[in-house]
């Protein structure tokens, strides 16, 4: 799968999912959703020809592990996956799902664990906590080589435009004023 560019809608609410699928954008990203949810949002979400992105941390009702991603590849056909977790980032490349490892930059211990974190998995793409610190989003892209996404506090056309010059190569944002 290709990585993502630009605006990722990122779906809180759902009340906000219809508009997402009349964006231009190309793919959609599930935060906060329950697993019986799930198939159907990804369902519509494809008859869009839109990719699907699966924050497996937060759904609800699922556990994360092996059996966990084999439901989620048998039954939910997600196009990518999105979690803070080594493992599910494995188990995401192992399947051939796009894998994208997001990451909170705390302090530079968070930091410094994160980046040796992120060269044992190699994820695909990583997403950058919060995407506010240009510096950070250039500086784990030299660290790893791998495609960075801005995530997080991402408030204004501004802001999105400073992420994207840093290096970043896409923005996740759940506010629909940005989408």
């Amino acid at each position: 799968m290709n990585t993502p560019a630009g605006i990722l809608p990122a779906i809180r609410k759902m009340k906000d999912f219809d508009f997402a699928l009349e964006t231009s954008y190309e793919s959609i990203v599930f935060l906060e959703t329950r697993l019986a949810q799930l198939k159907s949002l990804v369902e519509y979400t494809k008859r869009a020809n839109k990719k699907a992105l699966v924050h497996f941390d937060l759904i609800q009702g699922l556990r994360a592990d092996d059996y966990a991603m084999e439901f989620l590849l048998r039954e939910i056909k997600p196009d990518g996956i999105l979690s803070t977790r080594a493992n599910v980032i494995s188990m995401a490349k192992k399947n051939n799902l796009l894998a994208i490892q997001r990451v909170f930059l705390l302090d530079s211990l968070a930091l410094e664990h994160n980046i040796k974190l992120i060269n044992r998995t190699k994820p695909d793409c990583i997403e950058v906590l919060p995407g506010l610190i240009p510096e950070m989003i250039n500086y784990i892209q030299e660290q790893t080589n791998i495609p960075v996404i801005a995530g997080g506090l991402i408030k204004t056309k501004e802001e999105v435009d400073t992420a994207l010059a840093a290096g970043a190569i896409a923005v996740s944002t759940s506010n629909k004023s940005l989408w």
